[in-house]
């Protein structure tokens, strides 16, 4: 089953079907074990810890293996610069799959 994965801090999934990770290491955690076909991104998870080191462990993956499935994603960040980095990083891996696969 492909799983949905919210990233957030504080905020509850906005379902019981929803694997919830708090911090970037539990997503990346996650995303190593599951097959995760959309992550939803908070920004800021408390502390120094932000979704961009998942949004970069996902960039590595991609550029090492072109196959990677790069989930799906939205952003429900209430922070709107870091909410903003996450879609322009998100974008620029999908054009690079794109200018890849072409």
């Amino acid at each position: 089953m492909i799983a949905r994965l919210w990233l957030d801090d504080l905020r509850p999934a906005p379902g019981p079907d929803w694997l919830v990770a708090r911090t970037s290491a539990e997503a990346i955690a996650i995303l190593e074990t599951e097959d995760v076909g959309y992550i939803s991104f908070d920004h800021d998870l408390g502390g120094d810890d932000t979704a961009m080191a998942v949004v970069d462990w996902l960039d590595e993956r991609a550029a090492l293996r072109p196959d990677y499935p790069i989930p799906d994603w939205g952003v429900h960040a209430a922070n709107p610069v870091g909410g903003e980095r996450i879609r322009a990083a998100m974008r620029a891996m999908w054009e690079r799959r794109l200018e890849v696969t072409w």
